[in-house]
């Protein structure tokens, strides 16, 4: 298989076995109440104590609105806590509970065994290279998001 096909193929079935797997890893006994969206939405929130409604829609490119409802169901399972601001009524304030924080602390794991089982494949001449290359794509996905 030629480079160009190879490539296209790794590209197109790794983001759905990174998907399904990432599930099927992060969704343990532990944290089956929740799903995956949820988790990223935890990872979304962090584990500082500034998140706000408005700033966690915007880094995960949903709206408001969207977020509300799996915030409701994240705050009835106690993963995260919701705060109105004391000086702007408007401003919700969002912060992981304990619960919340194991969650990001397994969900964070994860992407740390992730990342290190690539970096271990390769040379420290070739970190750069796919840093460039992963760039690259990155770039592509913001790009092709601002045309729609």
């Amino acid at each position: 298989m030629d480079a160009y096909k190879t490539i296209n193929d790794i590209l197109v079935h790794l983001f759905n076995e990174i998907w399904a797997l990432e599930e099927e890893a992060i969704i343990t006994e532990e944290f089956k109440d929740i799903t995956n969206n949820d988790m990223h939405i935890i990872e979304a929130i962090g584990t500082g104590i500034d998140s706000t409604m408005s700033a966690v829609a915007k880094k995960l490119g949903i709206t408001a609105g969207s977020l509300t409802t799996s915030m409701n169901s994240l705050v009835n399972k106690k993963y995260v806590v919701r705060e109105r601001s004391e000086v702007d009524r408007r401003v919700v304030y969002i912060r992981l509970t304990d619960k919340g924080r194991k969650a990001y602390d397994h969900h964070s794991e994860f992407h740390v065994q992730m990342t290190n089982a690539v970096i271990s494949k390769l040379g420290e001449g070739e970190i750069p290279v796919l840093v460039k290359a992963l760039e690259g794509l990155a770039e592509f996905f913001r790009g092709y998001k601002e045309k729609m």
